[in-house]
């Protein structure tokens, strides 16, 4: 199934003038930004985050970008595969339900690394992203949700057009070199939902990264690719879905509100699945007092696709808590934070309180329920039925949606760091971005 119109519309969303970029995506941009140096800096010491500095450092090459964590700056692609996967360790980062993947772990790495490279206003590499984002967002969309289901991890796949579009802006590629480099990077496009629960998950957020670097890089260069190795028979797109829609990805196009606007963020460190399910119970607990004795049953409503996913009845170790709507509806109710990565400690599962709560949790499907939704009901001892539900499609507002990324921040990197990067990102126009990037090494 071919696609004809969106290499050239993703060539021309690349060239947008920053001035048309709409002012609440730019604004939401930035909030995608802080979550991501947040995330970056609280996976910093995870071991695959080691293990991918080590092969960055071993490789060599002209120092021109950070590497998160690390004293050394690497070139622009290495740094970029290194931050991608680094910032994707915790699994803590933010996600588009339409697009189906999380965007500024594959993108971002990409348009801060190509932005040292050249020495560029941190402003500029911010906006890059925002604009990479949306095209990453577009051509998921027209991949569509088969392309998913087929086992294609839509972050690394659909992200390394995003990437190549951040990239090349920044590398100030004209318009043939950028449809040069997304037919390029469509060769080179990969990403498996196979590698889920490894190590394998966060390094395709890091290849989406440099894979965007690299073709963009080859096209700056005078590389020639096919002339559309998207939409054209046999392209990307025709080869890796048999649900292809241009219509659905381009009904609404640039320059008017970006779908990007309707981006996701995770202000539990759990499956996102679940995180409909807290803040109901959240809300429930701002209604009433709720101590967890008091409630005989907790019914949760959700979408059927989610079963498979996050309702691990009986979680053995920290990361499977994660993935139990029964044990994190546990922890809320017990007070635990599920905001801090911490908190997931491997004994959590064999706690006597959570256990016994946990066992009063029912878990049902119903395709009545939307991805992002949560229909809940708790039973208490006297009787009385609380019903509550949630959606995250619901927008937060700016300050609500600041005050739960600033609050994730403290609990994943104290109250200093939090507030140093905040500052960072608040003063974002003044900054280049390679002073940007300095808040990602280590302190001297």
């Amino acid at each position: 199934m071919s696609a004809e119109q969106t290499i050239g519309r993703l060539t021309d969303l690349a060239a947008m003038p920053a001035a048309a970029l709409p002012p609440q995506a730019r604004r939401l941009a930035r909030f995608s930004l802080f979550d991501w140096m947040v995330v970056a800096r609280a996976g910093a010491d995870e071991p695959v985050s080691r293990i991918i500095r080590d092969v960055v450092a071993d490789e060599g090459g002209r120092p021109v970008a950070t590497v998160v964590g690390a004293a050394a700056r690497a070139p622009a692609r290495a740094a970029a595969l290194a931050n991608g996967t680094i910032s994707h360790a915790l699994d803590y980062d933010d996600t588009h339900f339409a697009h189906i993947g999380h965007l500024s772990v594959g993108i971002m790495p990409a348009a801060l690394a190509v932005a040292e490279q050249c020495d560029l206003p941190a402003a500029q590499a911010c906006d890059a992203f925002l604009i990479g984002a949306e095209a990453s967002c577009r051509i998921g969309m027209v991949l569509g949700r088969r392309h998913y289901e087929r086992g294609f991890h839509q972050t690394a796949t659909a992200g390394a057009f995003g990437a190549t579009v951040a990239a090349g802006r920044l590398l100030g590629l004209t318009a043939a070199q950028q449809r040069n480099a997304l037919s390029l990077v469509a060769t080179r496009a990969s990403g498996l939902k196979s590698q889920f629960g490894s190590m394998g998950k966060p390094f395709n957020a890091g290849i989406s990264a440099a894979n965007g670097v690299e073709a963009a890089a080859l096209a700056a260069r005078g590389f020639i690719a096919c002339d559309d190795g998207i939409g054209a028979v046999q392209g990307f797109i025709d080869t890796h879905t048999d649900d292809a829609s241009e219509a659905r990805g381009w009904a609404a196009p640039p320059p008017g509100r970006f779908v990007f606007e309707d981006n996701k963020y995770k202000l539990h460190a759990c499956c996102h699945g679940t995180h409909a399910m807290l803040n109901a119970l959240a809300e429930a607990r701002r209604q009433t007092d709720l101590p967890a004795d008091r409630i005989t049953r907790i019914m949760v409503r959700t979408n059927p696709r989610w079963l498979h996913v996050c309702d691990i009845k009986a979680p053995r170790t920290g990361l499977e808590v994660k993935f139990s709507y029964a044990f994190l509806a546990a922890m809320a109710l017990h007070g635990v934070d599920t905001a801090a990565d911490r908190a997931y400690v491997e004994s959590l599962g064999a706690d006597p309180a959570l256990i016994a709560t946990a066992q009063r949790v029912v878990v049902t499907g119903g395709t009545e329920i939307s991805d992002t939704a949560v229909a809940l009901t708790l039973i208490l001892a006297s009787g009385e039925r609380i019903e509550v539900a949630h959606d995250l499609a619901a927008p937060l507002s700016e300050p609500q949606l600041q005050a739960g990324l600033r609050a994730k921040a403290r609990a994943l990197l104290g109250e200093a760091a939090a507030e140093a990067l905040w500052s960072a990102v608040a003063a974002l126009d003044t900054l280049t971005a390679r002073q940007l990037a300095a808040h990602l090494a280590p302190a001297d």
